[in-house]
């Protein structure tokens, strides 16, 4: 972790026996992903209830590339954190579980639909087999023929497209390009 881990504790003494509690859940979650730049634990009683005792509310922020974990888990959700380590135990299984789906939409696991960029055909060699791309953002993409949906021959200068577009060994290319009609849709070639 870049930052230090911080404990505070609420209308309760400090405990030692909580804090080791979550040093080694922190400890779990940083073996699990080790890119955890800061994590907060607070911990805290707020109030007796008259007929159950002390409930005890947890919350952790954890801090990781681009976004912020949040868990908060209060008596009105669970009565069974009349315990607090058992409040800190199922705060801990929570931020594991958002920690784990963070994990898989920063492999790509998790599918999210991309949008299609926009563009027009500013440069073609039919006859090398590749051309070049306007988007509407101002950049140049690379095209080869074997993206072209429907062929090459079929694309003219000033033709509108669709495509999707990655990393190439020089630069930007597309992946896939579809030209499309005046109102931006498919057009049957």
């Amino acid at each position: 972790m870049q930052l230090p881990l911080q404990i505070t504790f609420h209308q309760l003494p400090s405990s030692p026996a909580l804090e080791a509690n979550v040093r080694r859940r922190v400890d779990d979650l940083e073996k699990f992903f080790d890119r955890i730049i800061s994590c907060r634990v607070s911990i805290e009683a707020p109030h007796r209830h008259h007929h159950q005792g002390r409930l005890y509310r947890v919350r952790i922020e954890i801090g990781v590339p681009c976004e912020r974990i949040v868990v908060r888990r209060s008596p009105d959700e669970h009565t069974a954190h009349l315990d607090a380590h058992v409040a800190v135990r199922d705060a801990f299984r929570e931020a594991r579980r958002q920690l784990e789906d963070y994990v898989q939409r920063l492999r790509g696991a998790v599918k999210t639909h991309v949008r299609p960029l926009h563009g027009r055909v500013v440069h073609i060699e039919p006859h090398l087999r590749f051309g070049r791309i306007a988007t509407e953002d101002g950049r140049d993409i690379y095209f080869h023929r074997n993206s072209v949906i429907g062929g090459i021959e079929h694309l003219e200068i000033g033709a509108e497209v669709r495509l999707h577009e990655e990393q190439g060994a020089e630069g930007p290319q597309a992946t896939t390009v579809e030209r499309i009609g005046e109102h931006g849709h498919h057009v049957e070639v």
